[in-house]
Formats: C-alpha cells, structure tokens, sequence
C-alpha cells in the first residue's frame, strides 16, 4: 500500500477503488457530484453568465440512477476504510440528505452533521430564494462500535479553549488559492484550504492515509502534505488531473509550529511573536497565561521572542502544545497576557500591530 501514497488514480473512482486494498484508508473525504438538476444557464442581474456547475459529471437522468452511483461509491469507501477510520461527505441540498440516507442504509454511524457557512455566498440574483450560503458535511464512522480519531484537545485549543461548534464559518475558495487558466476557474467548486484543514486535523493523526475518491484539483493532497499526511487522490478528468499534478508538485509539509498558523487560521500578514518585542506590545520577562479561563499554565517571555514555562522552552506553539500534551498548538489564541487587570488573547496585540501595518502601508 505504501507504493500508493501521495498518488493520483486515474478513472472512475468506483472502478479505481475496486483496486484497493480493503481496510487501509484512516479517513475518507468525498466531494461527490452534487446532481444539481441545472436545465439552464444562470444569469446576473446584467445578464453575464455565472460559471455554474453544467458538466457531465454531475448529471444524472433520474434520482434512482444517482442513488445508485451513491451506494456503488458509499459500498467501496466502507471496504477500504479501516475499522476505526472516518467517513467526511460535503454535499447540497440537492444531494446530501440522499446520502444520508443511504450511509446509513449501509451501515455507517453519523456522528456530526457540519455546517459549513460561507463568508461570501454567491447571491441569488433572481431573488426568487434565500441565499444558499451553506453547504452540509456528513462526519461518521464505519459502525456503531467503531472507536475513531476526534483530536477534541487540538480543536479546542484552536477555538480559544472553547468546544468546537458545528457550525463552521468559512469563506470560499478565492485569491490566489483559486486555481484559473486564462482567467477562468479550473474547476466550478474547488474547496478551501481551510475547510480540510480543519476536517484532517479534526480526526487524522500526521502520518495517516486520506482517500479522496473525487480528487478534483486536489485540496485534499494538498492540505494533507501540508499537514504531514498521506493521500490517495482518484479523478477521471484529466484537466483536473493535470491541475491538481502540477499543484502538488509546489507543495512541501509544512514546519510543525506552522501547520496551524498556515491553514487553519484565515490567510493574513504574517506576524511573527518576535515583531510584538519590536513594537513594545510585550516585554522580556512578562509573563504570559494559558489554560482559557482556568488559567492553568504561565509562561515566561525570553528577549529571543521563545517562551520558557519550567522544562518546555520553544516558541508560543510548540510550548502552548507541550505544556498541554498535544501533537499541535495555536499559541496565538492560547496563550493570554494582562493588560489594564483583564486577560487578554496574545492574538489581540497581533491584530493590533497588523492593523497599524495597513494603516502606515495606506498612508504612505
């Protein structure tokens, strides 16, 4: 299984799972066709043509045949899944609760059904419905029995030490993310980094093997190499094919203390913890609290911009993530300092010192 690591395969991806060897994949994310019944083109208020999903892929004659497609893919996905591993389905409402069904027909155990709510929805310019500016993913397991990975620490660690909720606000994929040839879109719905991110860190461990039956662009190798997993990727267009090859070809694991700061959080300016030194937002030998509301940990500020909280010393990830046990950290959310008699969030005086950087760049 190994010479299949970090792979695309080529063809259909019931007939390329079918090759697979059963019980070998730690998680699955899929991004079937959406079979979303478009009889025509859609248009803006000005008449232009929106780049709507019309290809070939996702469309189906009737709700039975897609059905069908559904069960032969969900029937696949549950051989090559390993016992304990995890099934992710995104879908619309044109598809999802279909599949939902149909998982759990087959036997699988939902545990969670995530919102995904997007910061920039395309409006609906006829005005005729509210704006679809959700998509649904479907998280479960093999069965009922099933022990599997939910890194609950590390999430919460990423929320400022609160539960991960259910409902995740995301933007979609724009910017330079967006893959384009001539100025088009390579692929009408190509997912944001950020989405998988936090699926692969949800419930993989670095290491772990994801399949994707519908690779598409490759996101999901992409995020997964950034994160030190392995992949399997499966897409029968050789266009997208082409893309996701030469994507992944620029794409190296990242350093660890930069795994979270890279694709979990929204892309901004970086701001390294040492810049905040320069500034005078925080000082040498200040004391910095993490733990959430308990503050359970302290840790001291080192003129090298590193922390050292009693045998740990390192920068505010990778001590935020030692002191806590965990494989990852973002210190910036974790780690609090007081200011006026309140604690408050380190990611704070980051916002602050990025905030005048935009301010001096517009004034200049």
């Amino acid at each position: 299984m190994s010479s299949l690591q970090d792979t695309i395969l080529q063809g259909d991806s019931i007939l390329q799972m079918q090759t697979l060897p059963a019980e070998s994949v730690d998680m699955i994310f899929a991004d079937p066709p959406y079979n979303l019944q478009l009889s025509e083109g859609l248009r803006r208020p000005n008449q232009s043509l929106v780049e709507g999903v019309d290809d070939a892929w996702d469309q189906f004659e009737s709700f039975s045949q897609y059905d069908d497609f559904t069960r032969a893919w969900l029937t696949e996905a549950r051989r090559v899944l390993k016992p304990n591993g995890t099934l992710w389905v995104i879908g619309s409402y044109h598809n999802i609760f279909r599949v939902g069904t149909l998982l759990q027909d087959l036997d699988f155990w939902i545990l969670n059904d995530i919102i995904w709510c997007k910061l920039n929805p395309m409006p609906n310019f006829k005005g005729t419905r509210f704006t679809n500016a959700h998509e649904t993913l479907i998280w479960c397991k093999k069965n009922q029995k099933s022990r599997y990975t939910f890194n609950y620490k590390l999430l919460k660690s990423l929320n400022d030490d609160l539960q991960m909720r259910s409902d995740w606000a995301i933007p979609l994929c724009t910017g330079p993310e967006r893959l384009k040839t001539n100025g088009q879109k390579v692929h009408p719905t190509q997912k944001p980094e950020m989405l998988l991110a936090r699926i692969l860190l949800a419930c993989t461990h670095p290491g772990d093997l994801v399949l994707d039956p519908f690779f598409g662009t490759g996101t999901t190798g992409a995020v997964a190499r950034k994160l030190g997993r392995h992949f399997i990727g499966i897409e029968r267009d050789e266009g997208y094919l082409h893309a996701a090859r030469e994507r992944l070809q620029n794409i190296t694991p990242l350093p660890e203390q930069e795994r979270l700061e890279g694709l979990f959080l929204r892309p901004e300016p970086r701001i390294p913890f040492g810049m905040l030194l320069e500034a005078g937002l925080i000082h040498p030998g200040e004391t910095l609290m993490g733990g959430g509301r308990k503050q359970t940990w302290s840790a001291q500020i080192r003129a090298d911009g590193t922390l050292e909280c009693g045998a740990h010393h390192g920068s505010i990830h990778k001590v935020g993530a030692l002191v806590q046990g965990i494989p990852a950290c973002n210190g910036w959310v974790f780690w609090h300092v007081e200011r006026s008699g309140e604690q408050i969030s380190i990611d704070v005086l980051r916002r602050k010192l990025r905030k005048q950087g935009e301010q001096d760049e517009s004034s200049g």
